[in-house]
């Protein structure tokens, strides 16, 4: 608000410089002496801002706050499907009366997604369209897998 009324002023001509500076002048005595009052409200305001951010990146990528960190940069969301796999799997390994195919399908898979991980590291350091190409390939070789997982999953 305060913007508009500076422009309508500019534009009608009664916003001088010599205003302008008398502007400043005011601000430079009346600054420090609100800045102390204001500058606890300002960091709060953005500690809880960047909170909500970041509350709002875990669960888009389906990862606790906690493990944001492990899965940070242009493959962090390949990361985070490929640490999600790895739990599914370990859910398959651990079920009472696993069958066999059961258990050689998390082997499989868990080789796969070792290989995955750091095809996704490499790619960090790609150019971006060989970057976006392994990405994808990864991606599509992850769908496969969690089709797979699902099914073993009975879900």
């Amino acid at each position: 608000m305060a913007r508009k009324v500076a422009r309508k002023k500019v534009a009608e001509g009664r916003f001088t410089p010599a205003k302008a500076r008398n502007a400043l002048a005011v601000a430079k005595v009346v600054g420090p002496a609100v800045l102390p009052v204001v500058t606890p409200f300002v960091v709060q305001g953005a500690a809880a801002v960047r909170e909500r951010l970041e509350r709002r990146r875990a669960r888009k990528l389906g990862v606790a706050v906690d493990d944001l960190g492990r899965f940070s940069g242009r493959g962090g969301a390949l990361h985070a499907r490929i640490a999600g796999v790895a739990t599914g799997l370990g859910e398959v390994r651990g079920k009472p009366g696993a069958a066999a195919d059961d258990l050689a399908f998390a082997d499989g898979a868990e080789t796969t997604l070792r290989q995955l991980a750091a095809a996704v590291r490499a790619a960090e350091r790609m150019p971006t369209t060989r970057r976006k190409a392994a990405h994808r390939a990864v991606s599509g070789e992850l769908d496969r897998i969690e089709e797979q997982l699902l099914k073993t999953l009975g879900v």
